[in-house]
């Protein structure tokens, strides 16, 4: 069981000014291996400085890199531009390994065939603990730390640290409360933006009714069903009970879990509201979930499709445009809380040297994250970053509400959890969520199975 202090720096789930950010958007998205040196890269020797920047890297020329992520498609490929901004800066060289989910397990192999990449963006953070633990992960150098402090909440500094240390940047987060709609197709049906889950059940009957089916799930991708049972149920059980469930001192078998599956059964038992039915949406990436909600003019596959603020990525693969085909409003509230729910993505250094911690504090920077930022389906927590960097208002929307969250957020439950039930395409969570998606009458079924699972992970 982990620590109280441990959790807060472990979790993946905000609850960010949920009233601030439900207003905002209710009214503008409507509207619209190298070096070895061991510096910890304080070599005073500098490469080059733009215009207007206070950020001073070092000369690396003939140093190479390997920088390691879970990242695919579009979302990799706005990543390397960031790369190769700071290989202009400096002179190294970086290497982009794709990693497999769970990235641990990948990091494991890799450090058993005595290769680890020079750096690791982990999408679970929990995994920088577990890296810490197994001493894979090497704490941040000072400068690395003085940009962190200089541009992030205590609060998004706080959950990169593990026993004390600092070991993670976090590169980018996602408000993950969000469900994009189809504009054509609520403006054909006459349906509106829903604000309550019952207001959610009768747009999606409209919509229904006018021909279309309402939702595109991407259940191939457990983690997807995850964040749905989350939106859920921080809406419904609250915070204190959210954070019960999170570090499992209540058991998945409680009243309040069979509540929120009850709810989500209102949506996910309805085959004809879901795009191929239960076994469509299981073969069914979180990708395409995304592009066939976009796609077909004002006859799509779907009408919504929830996820996060990063579906922008995947709108842009279609000829839809972000705030006038593809709208969005805040995830319906389904009890007394209205739920903001976010994610995020940590650089952690395995091979210390002066480049991998120049690269860390790069990536703390605004510099680095206003290059991702101008390209879309992107949000920093980084505080000063410029906003107008966002390419259109509904990101800038997202991206304010974020940043003006401060420190009062919680993070991700199946982030929190041990990657086994948490974070484990197969496995665990992600599984017995699809499993329930394939038959939601099994309520207690599904419960006795969760309860199971967690408790085998957790060791309690």
């Amino acid at each position: 069981m982990r620590s109280t202090s441990n959790t807060i720096r472990t979790r993946r789930t905000v609850k960010a000014a949920a009233t601030f950010l439900a207003g905002a958007l209710a009214l503008s998205l409507t509207a619209c291996g190298g070096d070895d040196d061991k510096s910890g890269g304080s070599d005073s020797s500098t490469g080059t400085k733009e215009s207007g920047s206070t950020l001073n890297l070092p000369k690396l020329d003939g140093t190479t890199l390997e920088v390691a992520a879970v990242w695919t498609g579009t979302e990799q490929a706005n990543f390397k531009k960031v790369l190769a901004e700071f290989e202009k800066r400096t002179g190294a060289k970086i290497t982009f390994v794709p990693a497999q989910d769970p990235i641990i397990n990948f990091l494991g192999s890799k450090i058993a065939g005595g290769s680890p990449p020079d750096v690791a963006m982990l999408p679970q953070p929990g995994a920088i603990k577990q890296a810490a633990d197994k001493g894979w992960a090497k704490p941040l150098g000072a400068e690395a730390q003085a940009e962190l402090a200089k541009n992030y909440s205590q609060g998004w500094q706080d959950i990169g640290k593990a026993d004390g240390k600092q070991y993670g940047v976090y590169y980018k987060a996602a408000n993950k409360s969000l469900i994009w709609y189809n504009a054509k197709v609520f403006e054909n049906a006459g349906a509106s933006e829903p604000k309550t889950w019952k207001d959610l059940l009768t747009t999606a009957q409209t919509v229904y009714d006018s021909g279309v089916t309402p939702f595109s799930i991407g259940g191939a991708d457990g983690w997807t069903l995850t964040d749905w049972f989350e939106n859920v149920y921080l809406s419904q059980a609250g915070p204190e009970k959210y954070d019960q469930l999170a570090q499992h001192k209540i058991k998945w078998t409680d009243p309040s879990v069979k509540e929120a599956l009850t709810t989500l059964a209102q949506i996910w038992g309805k085959k004809d509201w879901v795009a191929g039915g239960a076994s469509g949406a299981l073969q069914t990436e979180f990708p395409a979930s995304v592009t066939q909600t976009f796609t077909g003019g004002d006859q799509p596959k779907a009408a919504m499709v929830y996820e996060g603020d990063f579906v922008q990525v995947n709108i842009a693969d279609t000829k839809s445009k972000v705030g006038t085909d593809a709208k969005v409003f805040p995830f319906p509230q389904a009890g007394d809380t209205a739920p903001v729910v976010s994610g995020g993505d940590a650089a952690v250094i395995l091979k210390d040297s002066k480049g991998a911690q120049a690269l860390a504090t790069f990536l703390a920077s605004p510099d680095a994250a206003e290059i991702q930022a101008k390209l879309g389906g992107y949000l920093s927590p980084n505080k000063n970053v410029d906003v107008s960097a966002y390419p259109n208002e509904v990101q800038r929307t997202i991206a304010k509400a974020l940043v003006a969250a401060g420190d009062d957020f919680r993070f991700d439950m199946s982030d929190q959890a041990p990657q086994a039930f948490g974070g484990t395409p197969g496995k665990g969570e992600w599984k017995d969520l699809q499993d329930f998606l394939k038959n939601p009458t099994d309520v207690a079924g599904i419960q006795a199975k969760l309860e199971s699972d967690a408790a085998a992970a957790y060791g309690n």
